[in-house]
């Protein structure tokens, strides 16, 4: 992808000049391209460096709209279907350019725009998917491109919008059983604010100026709240410095993101969670791409990429060690250690039969069942545990500001009665 200065001279006679983004790699494809595009003569063509190009994508990113992952898997679909009728490529982008108006529709037409950009540049199909890695992951790429080569380009499309399709389902349910007890934690942080900063302040003013009494539970909060009341604007800095910290520690230390899966896989409701995750993803991946023709060792390399879990991700690059040697998966599974006896057991029996696709996908189904079951039990589970969490809270609370009012209330009343 180059960035290009150009100037045209129109039909009209006017000249139209800018900046333009080809996926290009040489300088007459890009000048025959505008030629055609605006039906006019180059008279200036300018390739702008590298550099410049990077900047001028990182400060565009962010006002680009971004197709969401139901389009994406809508539109591999839609290009299913109509390349299956026998529908050129070309012919089945334009028909998703003309499509709607709608907001959703026009990142759609986008998408169908810029691969329309490539194809007509001469690039392949295969080549056109693989230029727009921030939109298409890597397996629906791998997939388009053996499609490419294998000429089924339907069946993969329809593969990759499946798989696109069970992910996010996996995704979806994983976010509706984190929205209550993520609203619950929001709301209790807000109240608590509110309380620190505006109610125990007032009650300790009161305090004071009564000379009431105060247990040692009150004092840790009226000092507790004063500290925070005076140190706000540092704290806020800090946490969000903190946050700072934590997130480039996350893209820049690999060792970060490292230690932080290996805890997960090590902590009791975590370590279900991401095992799982991790097991549905690796079977179904290499279910996917096996079926798609592609061997063992290139499908664990396309696998070894996409994993985001790195415990997972050392074990593939593992796994993949042993293949490449002649070892069977199967075998090489127990020698690696970390995958379950009944994985490498269906494997080694896939492996022997002729049908380690099917297998995997069997392997994958029942994952799948088991995280959508634990996904749902954990939201049971964590619901009373939020409670409590708040409960307990909102008792200190208000144990904490009531003792004080209830010496308060029995001295006022013994200086009735001694007064009376």
């Amino acid at each position: 992808m180059n960035t290009y200065f150009y100037r045209v001279l129109l039909a009209e006679g006017q000249i139209r000049q800018g900046i333009v983004r080809l996926a290009v790699d040489r300088d007459f494809s890009a000048r025959l391209r505008l030629e055609r595009q605006h039906d006019g003569v180059v008279l200036s063509l300018y390739r702008l460096p590298a550099w410049l190009s990077s900047a001028q994508e990182l400060l565009l990113r962010p006002f680009r709209p971004s197709v969401r992952t139901e389009d994406l898997a809508g539109f591999l679909r839609d290009l299913a279907l109509m390349t299956g009728a026998g529908v050129p490529m070309l012919e089945a982008l334009h028909a998703i350019e003309a499509e709607g108006d709608s907001g959703d529709q026009q990142r759609l037409v986008g998408l169908a725009r810029r691969l329309l950009e490539d194809l007509t540049a001469g690039a392949s199909v295969s080549d056109a998917f693989a230029r727009h890695p921030d939109v298409f992951p890597e397996t629906v790429r791998n997939l388009v491109a053996i499609g490419d080569q294998s000429g089924n380009m339907d069946r993969m499309l329809l593969e990759a919008a499946r798989h696109i399709e069970r992910s996010m389902q996996i995704h979806r349910d994983i976010r509706t059983a984190l929205i209550y007890p993520a609203f619950v934690f929001a709301t209790i942080l807000a109240v608590a604010a509110f309380w620190i900063y505006n109610v125990v302040p007032n009650m300790a003013q009161l305090f004071r100026q009564l000379h009431a009494k105060l247990p040692p539970i009150t004092l840790g909060l009226v000092a507790f709240a004063d500290w925070a009341n005076a140190h706000w604007m540092s704290t806020l800095i800090a946490l969000l410095a903190a946050a700072l910290l934590f997130w480039l520690a996350l893209q820049r230390i690999p060792g970060t993101r490292h230690f932080l899966h290996r805890l997960g896989h090590r902590l009791p409701i975590s370590r279900v969670l991401m095992r799982s995750a991790g097991l549905a993803h690796i079977t179904e991946h290499l279910a996917i791409l096996i079926r798609a023709g592609l061997d063992i060792v290139a499908s664990l390399d396309i696998l070894a990429r996409t994993t985001g879990d790195t415990v997972y991700q050392a074990r593939i690059v593992a796994l993949r060690r042993h293949v490449a040697r002649g070892e069977r998966i199967g075998a090489a599974m127990r020698r690696v250690g970390g995958f379950p006896a009944m994985v490498s057991r269906m494997v080694s029996v896939g492996e022997e039969s002729g049908t380690l696709d099917e297998q995997l996908e069997h392997l994958a189904a029942e994952y799948r069942l088991r995280l959508n079951a634990l996904v749902a039990s954990l939201g049971e589970i964590i619901k009373p545990a939020v409670i409590l969490i708040a409960g307990g809270l909102f008792l200190f609370l208000i144990v904490a500001l009531l003792l004080p009012v209830y010496d308060l209330v029995r001295q006022t009343v013994d200086i009735s009665m001694h007064g009376g």
